[in-house]
């Protein structure tokens, strides 16, 4: 008898999901409502447990496909036999000596890797390791997680068997070609939590009955965000089958105020402040993202050149077109593409801001990829546009709006932010009136956009309110000069007052 695994109720106006990782192979033996995959929707993480006992006979959508409601994703048999069934003990007799037997190795050694990091990118911190040496891992099963200045990285497992040693801890900085770990390939080891999910029981069971449940494998999104808030297995109160937790429970664990640390690097202003602080360790891409910063100031001879931008004309352009364009593009007329626009236009007559120093070379870029930066939960990410120069008003908002939500929703692949020849960041969004960004190295140049406000300005003798924003240019001073950048800056102001001189190419 075959059970179809299908996709369950995503919620209210949700009308897809993605699958975002297989936890089971076919041929895998299944408990029932053990989980079977996750699936990612724009709004929450969905974790689909089988619906009966027997065998994954087929996989119907695969890893990275997106689905619908209701979608068929997978086949069980009942009743079958796995390809290859595993062991379990039958009981918790002397755990420890049973734990040394279990993590005896024998096959082939196969190298962790550092997976492929993007183009630019020349290293990565091990931000958190899920397994621990002597654990038994599944081929494609997440090991651990590498962040980089841009996104996270995770490691899975090259081949099944267990995880013989960890070559890089926690902490450290690996280049594009480390070695992470080594995994013996085909050998048994322990599954984690199980020795101590052994141990609760025999103490919990009564002096005349040592009597043993069976191991509960937790969630592992739930292993993945106990590992990234630091709160252990004990804090967690379970509300999944046979006590297994589940990642809502580890949310609901992490509202609750963490204890003080025991020894605090830096004491509080004073003794009546100390109930009223809070230490909170930084993530490892926040910590990524501070030293990179720092790295382009120390770096790069970073100035900034400011000027203003009268509005109204593209405010009235927009205004008259806007439905017309929404109407035939699908998409609706923002302001960066505009502002797109005319720094494609101003970088052809000073492409030095184009361009970016390598050794004691500078290199000319004669195309225009177009990073955006965009603020996330974790961070700042800086999404690209490619060939912005080629492309038209349409095409540009499209593809900001697409990499915009992407960001905010974690799902950016490294291509995607790759290859920036030069940045925009708005942050008049978030009500900014002026600011000195810092450069996206090893790009040259970065221009801030800041809020539109009303201001009295003199026109033709005559003051009058008109919606201004505030331009800021920062540059680096070794290739770029003072009269470069101004005039930069000035023709970015020319073509957004008079978006005709973009068609006339003025």
């Amino acid at each position: 008898m075959t059970t179809e695994v299908r996709v369950p109720a995503l919620g209210e106006s949700v009308t897809e999901a993605t699958i975002a990782t297989w936890f089971k192979k076919p041929g895998d033996r299944v408990e029932v409502d053990e989980m079977l995959c996750e699936l990612e929707t724009d709004k929450v993480t969905v974790e689909v447990p089988s619906p009966s006992a027997g065998v994954l006979a087929e996989i119907v959508a695969a890893e990275g496909e997106t689905v619908g409601p209701d979608a068929l994703l997978a086949q069980i048999s009942e009743g079958g036999q796995a390809a290859a069934p595993a062991s379990k003990p039958a009981k918790a007799e002397a755990p420890a000596e049973k734990t040394e037997e279990q993590t005896k190795m024998s096959g082939n050694s196969v190298d962790v890797m550092v997976p492929s990091l993007g183009e630019s990118v020349t290293e990565a911190t091990v931000a958190t390791w899920f397994k621990k040496p002597g654990d038994q891992v599944e081929a494609d099963e997440m090991l651990c997680e590498l962040e980089t200045d841009k996104v996270s990285v995770e490691v899975p497992a090259p081949a099944a068997g267990v995880l013989a040693e960890i070559l890089a801890e926690e902490g450290a900085t690996v280049d594009a070609k480390a070695r992470l770990a080594i995994i013996t390939e085909g050998a048994s080891g322990t599954k984690p939590g199980a020795q101590k999910a052994q141990e609760t029981v025999l103490e919990n069971a009564g002096p005349e009955e040592p009597t043993l449940r069976r191991d509960v494998e937790d969630a592992p999104s739930a292993k993945k965000a106990m590992a990234e808030k630091g709160v252990s297995r004990d804090q967690v109160q379970a509300s999944g089958r046979d006590g297994r937790v589940m990642k809502e429970d580890v949310a609901k664990a992490g509202q609750a105020k963490p204890a003080a640390p025991a020894q605090a690097p830096r004491a509080p202003s004073s003794a009546a402040d100390a109930g009223r602080e809070e230490r909170v360790k930084m993530t490892r891409l926040r910590q990524t993202i501070a030293r990179r910063l720092k790295d382009a100031q120390n770096t790069a001879a970073m100035l900034t050149t400011y000027n203003e931008v009268d509005m109204s004309a593209i405010m009235g352009l927009r205004n008259e077109y806007k439905d017309a364009f929404e109407k035939k593009h699908k998409v609706k007329l923002g302001f960066m593409s505009f502002f797109v626009k005319a720094c494609c236009h101003a970088l052809k007559e000073v492409p030095e801001v184009n361009a970016e120093i390598d050794g004691t070379d500078v290199v000319y870029k004669n195309y225009v990829n177009m990073g955006v930066a965009v603020g996330t939960p974790s961070g700042l990410v800086v999404p690209v546009v490619r060939d912005a120069d080629q492309k038209g008003f349409a095409a540009i908002e499209k593809e900001i709006g697409e990499l915009g939500l992407k960001g905010r929703d974690g799902k950016l692949s490294m291509a995607e932010m790759q290859g920036g020849t030069f940045t925009i960041s708005n942050g008049g969004v978030y009500g900014s009136l002026m600011s000195s960004p810092i450069l996206n190295p090893p790009q040259s140049g970065i221009l801030g956009m800041h809020k539109i406000q009303d201001r009295p300005v003199v026109v033709g003798g005559q003051i009058v309110i008109r919606p201004m924003m505030y331009l800021a240019l920062s540059y680096d001073h070794r290739i770029v000069d003072g009269k470069g950048a101004v005039t930069f800056l000035v023709r970015v102001k020319e073509a957004l007052e008079d978006p005709r001189r973009l068609l006339m190419d003025l």
